[in-house]
C-alpha cells in the first residue's frame, strides 16, 4: 500500500513497508555479514567442483588435438614417401617442421631406416620396437619421455605405433 503526503510544494511517496520516517530505503537493502559469507561459500563450493571438471576437460581436448596432429604429420611423411620413395630425416623435409604439440612442445619423429642401432627407437614393455617405419609421437604433458613405453616419463606421451595402426595414449599402448 503507498502512502502520498504532501509536504510544502513536494509529493513524498512512502511504502507501507515499516520504513521509519526520515531513514534511508537503502538502508532497508544492504546485505548482512552471513548473508555474504554465504554467497561466498555458496561460490567457493561451485569452484571447488568446477575447475578439476574444466581441468580434465582441457587435457580431453589437448589429447585429441595430438592425435588428430599425429594423423596429419603421418599423412604429410606418407606424402613425402609416395614422391621420394624413402622416409625424410627430419619433420622439415616433410613440410611439417615447425608444428607444436597442444602442450607447447615440437613432435618428435624418428627415421627407424636411417638410425643406427635400437637405442633411440620407442619399445614396448618387452622391449621390442613398436614400429618398423618410423616413430611420431608427443611428449605428452610433462614434456618429457624415454625410449620405453613403460618408462614413468613415456606414459603420459601420445604415440603412433604398429606403424600407424595405434595412435594413443602410450599407458593404453
Amino acid at each position: 500500500m503507498m502512502h502520498v503526503t504532501s509536504v510544502g510544494a513536494k509529493p513524498v511517496c512512502r511504502l507501507s513497508r515499516n520504513i521509519p520516517p526520515g531513514a534511508s530505503p537503502r538502508a532497508q537493502r544492504a546485505f548482512t555479514l552471513f548473508e555474504l559469507l554465504l554467497v561466498a561459500a555458496i561460490v567457493g563450493v561451485l569452484v571447488a567442483v568446477a575447475v578439476p571438471g574444466y581441468q580434465g576437460y582441457q587435457d580431453q581436448v589437448r589429447f585429441i588435438q595430438a592425435k588428430a596432429d599425429i594423423v596429419a604429420i603421418e599423412s604429410a611423411l606418407e606424402r613425402y614417401y609416395a614422391q621420394h620413395f624413402a622416409y625424410p630425416d627430419t619433420l622439415a623435409q616433410a613440410g611439417v617442421g615447425g608444428m607444436l604439440d597442444p602442450w607447447g612442445h615440437p613432435y618428435q619423429y624418428l627415421n627407424i631406416a636411417t638410425t643406427k642401432g635400437n637405442g633411440k627407437v620407442r619399445k614396448d614393455r618387452n622391449l621390442v620396437p613398436i614400429n618398423s617405419d618410423y616413430d611420431l609421437y608427443s611428449m605428452g604433458k610433462d614434456g618429457k619421455s624415454q625410449s620405453p613405453l613403460t618408462a614413468q616419463a613415456s606414459r603420459d606421451d601420445i604415440i603412433r605405433a604398429n606403424n600407424g595402426k595405434f595412435v594413443g595414449l602410450a599407458a593404453d599402448y
